[in-house]
């Protein structure tokens, strides 16, 4: 089968490329490189540099491709960034996506993976959060994930796209190949690694003072690997089904305190922490209630711990400290 796959040079993404080529997936990978890395293409995929807001372009190379399958990585990530800039993520992510959904409509691909996130649930009613959960999108990056949902919902009356979406939590970890390289770094688990390589004095912890045992927010994190197998399940899936929503997380819920404590097991080093007030906006405990992908596809988590999935970024950033610039 013939996947073609928006933002495969980026985090998640290429990770996701290379699980679908070791399966016998024939792979393009259509990137503008703007938040992804060279280095970290399969030399195995077919590529194209491009920006899904190239319209005639991208459909061109669709057309060309004529893929059966798409999984639509590419998009503005950042929350923070979302609420100071709405427009831009309301903007260009539902633009961009349904640059691609025409595409994928006219090249006659008949299945659609969407990279959709945790932050449609901004006020869960409760925890763990399974997918039938009331949509109340956190941020600007949030609506237009939920957006893109939607637009994929009417492609399917309409036009008999089947799709799944994929709501993440808190992606993390690496595999021996390929690692995580943010300019800027916002996620935790980088961020620790860098004060154990020396490129930060301390991480900030921001709250101590939340509903939780240690007081320190509690998030569910999910190894990417993980996440790329899930994504090939689903593909799979929508050969009978026509629509799939999934939460994909561990399951368990882990604090701020706790994956610091993790990284000082897994690297040797003491790791100082400064303590910060709260960010506005920080829920205090989000957590993943997988049970129906586990249930439907079989999916299951091959990093279940916080040590496992601390223990593969380590080796990946203790070889490539300065990312992808390192040399791979």
């Amino acid at each position: 089968m013939r996947i073609f796959v928006s933002g495969g040079a980026g985090y998640i993404g290429s990770v996701a490329v290379d699980h679908m080529i070791a399966a016998g997936y024939e792979v393009m990978v259509y990137d503008s490189l703007y938040m992804g890395h060279r280095e970290a293409l399969s030399a195995q995929a077919e590529f194209v540099e491009g920006d899904l807001a190239d319209r005639r372009l991208l459909h061109d190379t669709m057309r060309g491709f004529a893929p059966e399958g798409i999984m639509h990585f590419a998009s503005h990530t950042l929350v923070g960034e979302s609420v100071e800039k709405p427009f831009l993520y309301l903007g260009e992510n539902t633009q961009n996506a349904i640059n691609l959904i025409e595409g994928a409509i006219e090249s006659g691909a008949k299945r659609f993976i969407l990279s959709s996130t945790a932050n449609l649930f901004d006020e869960p009613e409760r925890i763990p959060i399974g997918p039938e959960e009331r949509i109340v999108p956190g941020s600007p990056y949030g609506e237009s994930k939920y957006f893109i949902e939607r637009l994929l919902h009417w492609a399917n009356v309409t036009k008999g796209l089947r799709f799944a979406a994929l709501r993440y939590f808190n992606a993390a970890g690496c595999t021996e190949r390929l690692g995580e390289d943010h300019t800027p770094e916002t996620h935790l688990i980088p961020l620790i690694l860098q004060v154990a390589l020396g490129q930060r004095e301390e991480i900030r912890v921001f709250g101590n003072d939340y509903d939780t045992p240690d007081g320190s927010c509690v998030r569910d994190y999910v190894h990417v690997e993980d996440l790329a197998s899930a994504h090939r399940l689903a593909l799979e899936k929508l050969e009978t089904e026509e629509r799939l929503f999934y939460n994909l997380g561990n399951g368990n819920g882990f604090s701020v305190l706790e994956v610091i404590e993790a990284a000082r097991r897994v690297t040797g080093h003491s790791i100082p922490t400064a303590m910060a007030g709260r960010r506005a906006g920080d829920p205090a405990v989000l957590i993943a209630d997988s049970s129906k992908i586990k249930r439907e596809l079989g999916w299951e988590p091959r990093y279940p711990t916080i040590e496992s999935i601390v223990e593969s970024a380590w080796a990946w950033h203790s070889k490539h400290p300065d990312g992808y610039a390192s040399g791979c």
